[in-house]
């Protein structure tokens, strides 16, 4: 279960609950009984594993590693 957090408009105190998703939000501050709203902070998002840098998709790193194991077909070898 998430945890949200709340503040009250009154006393301006911060609090959290553990509720359900779809449970109700917490209308009332449990020390005024004043009117609480849900407070909304941005969540850092972390990005593991490959493929999140510039540095692992370059296109000229492939290229050149399909590049050097096929043969010219186009040169003949002379004898």
């Amino acid at each position: 279960m998430p945890i949200y957090e709340y503040e009250c408009g009154l006393c301006h105190l911060q609090f959290e609950r553990k509720q359900r998703f779809d449970a109700e939000p917490v209308a009332l501050c449990p020390k005024c009984q004043g009117k609480a709203r849900r407070v909304l902070r941005s969540v850092p998002v972390i990005f593991k594993g490959s493929g999140f840098y510039i540095t692992d998709n370059r296109k000229g790193g492939a290229v050149e590693k399909a590049e050097k194991k096929t043969p010219d077909k186009g040169k003949r070898e002379e004898k």
